[in-house]
C-alpha cells in the first residue's frame, strides 16, 4: 500500500542528489505537493497504483528530437493520449521527431529512462530542450510528475507548476493540441 505524504521526505539521506535538488527547487519557491515512494516505475501501467494513492493521473513525459539530434523536446501528454509523430512535427515545422537517446537525456536533463520529468528542466542551464505542453495537461486541476527519479511520484498544482516552477527554471513552455486517437 502506498503512503500519500506531504512535502519532501524528512530524511534525505538514502535519496539522489537530483531529487533532493527538486525538493529543494519547490520549498524555495513555496510550491506545495504530495508525495508518494514506489518501486521503479518504468512504464505508464506500473503507474496505476501510483494514480490511485495521488488521486490524478501521472501525466506521460516523452523525451524526442529532430532528425539530426540538435533540437530537444520534452512533451507531456495525458496518460491516455497517443503520440502521433506526424501531428506534432506539422505543429512545430519540424520535418521529422523521433525518441531522443538515452544519453541525450541524461546530459541535458541528468535523468534516465523511466524518470523523465519537467522537473528535468531544471538541469537545462543551457535551455537546449523545449518544453511543450498539450493543452489538456494545462486543463487538469494537478499535475503528476516525477522528481528526477521513478521511485517517487509528485502531485502538485498545475497553476504552480506554469506560473512559478517552470519560470524559475527559465523555460517557456509551447501549448501543443494532439487529437485523441480515434476510435
Amino acid at each position: 500500500m502506498l503512503v500519500l505524504q506531504h512535502g519532501a521526505p524528512a530524511d534525505m539521506s538514502d535519496r539522489l542528489e537530483k531529487e533532493q535538488r527538486t525538493y529543494k527547487l519547490l520549498e524555495q519557491l513555496g510550491v506545495e505537493f504530495d508525495r508518494v515512494d514506489h518501486n521503479p516505475a518504468m512504464t505508464m501501467e506500473d503507474c496505476a497504483e501510483i494514480d490511485e494513492a495521488l488521486g490524478i493521473s501521472i501525466c506521460k513525459n516523452l523525451f524526442l528530437c529532430n532528425r539530426q539530434k540538435t533540437q530537444f523536446y520534452l512533451l507531456m501528454i495525458p496518460d491516455g493520449k497517443k503520440f502521433k509523430t506526424k501531428e506534432l512535427s506539422s505543429q512545430l515545422g519540424v520535418a521529422r521527431l523521433s525518441f531522443a537517446q538515452s544519453e541525450y537525456m541524461e546530459e541535458l536533463l541528468d535523468i534516465t529512462p523511466g524518470s523523465v520529468s519537467v522537473m528535468g528542466l531544471m538541469n537545462d542551464k543551457e535551455n537546449r530542450v523545449q518544453l511543450l505542453i498539450d493543452e489538456d495537461v494545462l486543463n487538469s486541476e494537478y499535475i503528476g510528475c516525477h522528481p528526477c527519479i521513478n521511485t517517487s511520484s509528485l502531485k502538485l498544482k498545475t497553476e504552480d507548476l506554469i506560473n512559478t516552477v517552470i519560470p524559475a527554471m527559465h523555460h517557456n513552455p509551447i501549448t501543443v493540441v494532439l487529437n485523441p486517437e480515434e476510435e
